[in-house]
């Protein structure tokens, strides 16, 4: 019997090749990743949903930019490009899988992502929707609930290692598509493997 029933994805960073996007709007890739950081802070530290865009602008003004920023990024977000590699191995996993994303983000722009992937998703969990942020483990539940579907049957992988706190919350064996280089946060749990190539990595994991 296979492992697993069921592929979850964080879809902003594991999926999505959102750092290019919020780079461009910041116009540089030091004030991309400064904002980003800062929204990472905002988010991670929310808990309780707020607004995305609130966060997002937030963020933009505390690393030296301004609000027209987060405005200029919604306006951008329809242009969210996919990993090179995301879709066709989507499209080879839905054959056998169910498949769903379980986001940081609001109802409207998180199914504006996952349209992006081309692919049906059984599942599509924002924080909006969970009513809280990741890692908080609300909305892990949900997605687990609406695939109805034990977390040991359920595999995870994340483009953000803050999600290795509320996957091991929750039970899921979680995989890191690391693509950007990222250090894994203090006292982050271990995720099964890290790899900056998802394909390879996933297919290994469901071998």
């Amino acid at each position: 019997m296979r492992r697993y029933d069921a592929i979850l994805f964080d879809l902003l960073t594991a999926l999505i090749d959102s750092w290019s996007l919020w780079n461009r709007v910041a116009g540089s890739e030091m004030a991309g990743r400064a904002w980003r950081g800062e929204y990472l802070k905002l988010t991670y530290g929310c808990g309780a949903y707020r607004p995305y865009e609130t966060l997002v602008e937030e963020a933009a003004v505390a690393s030296g930019l301004s609000g027209s920023h987060a405005k200029a990024l919604e306006e951008e977000w329809p242009s969210l490009e996919p990993w090179e590699e995301a879709r066709p191995l989507l499209r080879k996993l839905t054959k056998a899988f169910r498949l769903g994303v379980v986001t940081n983000c609001s109802e409207r722009l998180g199914r504006c992502a996952a349209m992006r992937m081309e692919v049906p998703f059984d599942v599509v969990v924002t924080s909006e929707r969970a009513g809280f942020y990741k890692p908080r483990p609300e909305p892990y539940l949900l997605a687990l609930r609406e695939l109805a579907l034990p977390a040991e049957r359920v595999l995870f992988v994340c483009g953000s290692a803050f999600d290795l706190f509320g996957t091991s919350q929750v039970g899921m064996a979680t995989l890191w598509h690391n693509r950007v280089g990222l250090r894994r946060p203090e006292n982050a749990p271990a995720p099964l493997m890290e790899s900056r190539a998802l394909e390879p990595m996933v297919s290994e994991h469901l071998a």
